[in-house]
This record gives structure tokens, C-alpha cells and sequence, in this order.
């Protein structure tokens, strides 16, 4: 019962409680509760097809794929596939892209349902690369046995701690959820607090970490994954920085105390902060 008692506590899923039972009791409008309901679909939806398509895609090297585009022009395609998931998703982080996010949905309700928006633009743009992608029919190399297993079991393990770094930065806002059930129940969207519990008190990016090792702990191995691979890593590694600009401005002394005590993208072997003796 204590343990219970704690884990509703915790602020990650009493606020994902809160959301969810707002959402099912309603104030009335038809009109707003339709709205809500079908970009929710709409959302989770995308965002579930973009995820399995992520992930069968990468266990087989992107060796697989409905992309028909001939080569040489398949190279263009390919690397067009690649760049425009991270152009739109940074842009869609500055303030002028969240204004224009406000603006997608006609009438009063955009800003709202602006993170489900965000989110079914996001597993659209994945969904596309990893569906659309052209395979170059090269394959270097691809576990079996004792191997296969193990770097399955890698993998698998690597998309869990993505699932946990998502939950842990807020649950609501990285499935869309936040938009569209605040619009059902009426009310505006509360924003988590700055992340600091769980794999966050360990390193400031652990989904961005988190996605990159999903890329380099496939089983099959192929010139599109290493591309792929080299491209969003490079990604991660630097997208985070003008995400911490943002968190400085919001956040300030708070953000700065956070970023003195915990590193950016690898855990510290020791707990000694990095200014004590």
C-alpha cells in the first residue's frame, strides 16, 4: 500500500492521472469534444504506426522498405528523408515555429492542441522516412546465433530506455496526449516542470542518448543504417544545445544549478560533483 501510495505521488503520474480523468468527464460541446477526440486518434494513431515502422525498419539495416525511387535519384531522396524530420522538429521548437503550430488548427482550439499537432507532424515526417525509404540492396553484415540474440536483446533493451526517458520528461507532451485531452476537458495545458527525476538526475539528454543507441544496436547492418546511424547521432549530440538555451531562459537559476550537477550525455562514474575536491 505505501509503495502505491508513493508511486501515485510521484509528479509524472499524478499529473498524467489528473489529465486523464479531466478527460473523461467533459464539460459540453459537441463541436470542441469531437475535435478533441479525432486529432487524438489522429495522433496516437501516427504515432504508434511511426514507432513500429521505426523499429522493424532498423532491426532489419533499412534493408526493407516500400521506397521504389531509381538510383542514382534514390540517394537524393534518401538523404532528403533523412534531413527533413530534423529541420521541421527544430524549427517546430523555436518560437516562431510553436506560433505557426497555433495557427495549423483553424478556430480558437490551436493553441490547445498544439502538442498533439506537433506530435502527429513528428510521426508523420518518421513514419515517411522509414516507409518511404529507398534500400540500397547492400548488405554488410547481419548477426546470427549467440550474436543475433544478443544484439537483439540490446535493442530492445535501448527502446525501453527510450520509453523510459519519454515517460520520465513527461508522458503527456512526448505522446501528444497533452493537447487534445486538455481541449476535452475544457481546461489549458500545464506544461511539466523541468525534468530532473529519473534517467534526467543521470545525464540532461537521455532521449536523445536513448534514440541514438536504438540506432547502432541493430542485428543487420547495411550502407543506409550506417547513414542513418552517422546522421541522427550527429543529431542528438548537437539539437540538444538550443534546447538548453530554451530551458536557460525559462528556467534560469534553476536550469543552471541542474546543468553544473548533472552531465550532458554520459552518467559520471563518480557522485562528487564536478567542482568538489
Amino acid at each position: 500500500m505505501t509503495c502505491w501510495r508513493s508511486m501515485l505521488a510521484d509528479p509524472r503520474i499524478a499529473r498524467l492521472i489528473a489529465l486523464i480523468r479531466a478527460a473523461l468527464h467533459p464539460p459540453a460541446g459537441t463541436g470542441r469534444i469531437m475535435l478533441a477526440l479525432l486529432m487524438g486518434a489522429l495522433c496516437h494513431l501516427l504515432f504508434a504506426a511511426a514507432v513500429l515502422a521505426m523499429i522493424a525498419a532498423m532491426f532489419f539495416g533499412l534493408s526493407a522498405s516500400f521506397g521504389t525511387v531509381p538510383w542514382p535519384w534514390a540517394a537524393l531522396a534518401n538523404a532528403a528523408l533523412i534531413a527533413q524530420f530534423p529541420l521541421a522538429h527544430s524549427f517546430f521548437l523555436t518560437l516562431r515555429g510553436s506560433t505557426f503550430l497555433t495557427r495549423l488548427i483553424p478556430g480558437p482550439h490551436g493553441a490547445t492542441l498544439a502538442t498533439t499537432t506537433y506530435a502527429i507532424i513528428a510521426s508523420a515526417q518518421l513514419l515517411a522516412l522509414f516507409a518511404l525509404w529507398t534500400p540500397s540492396g547492400i548488405i554488410w553484415w547481419r548477426a546470427d546465433g549467440a550474436a543475433f540474440w544478443a544484439i537483439s536483446a540490446a535493442y530492445a533493451a535501448s527502446w525501453l530506455v527510450l520509453m523510459k526517458a519519454s515517460f520520465d520528461a513527461g508522458a503527456e507532451v512526448q505522446s501528444g496526449a497533452l493537447g487534445w485531452m486538455s481541449l476535452m476537458a475544457r481546461i489549458r495545458p500545464v506544461f511539466p516542470d523541468m525534468p530532473t527525476r529519473g534517467l534526467f538526475a543521470l545525464i540532461r539528454q537521455p532521449i536523445y542518448v536513448a534514440f541514438a543507441l536504438t540506432l547502432w544496436t541493430v542485428p543487420v547492418w547495411t550502407p543506409d543504417q550506417l547513414v542513418l546511424a552517422a546522421s541522427y547521432t550527429a543529431y542528438c549530440l548537437l539539437a540538444p544545445r538550443m534546447k538548453e538555451r530554451r530551458f536557460a531562459r525559462r528556467y534560469g537559476a534553476d536550469f543552471a544549478r541542474y546543468k553544473a550537477d548533472v552531465p550532458y550525455a554520459l552518467p559520471r562514474l563518480k557522485k562528487d560533483k564536478p567542482h568538489a575536491q
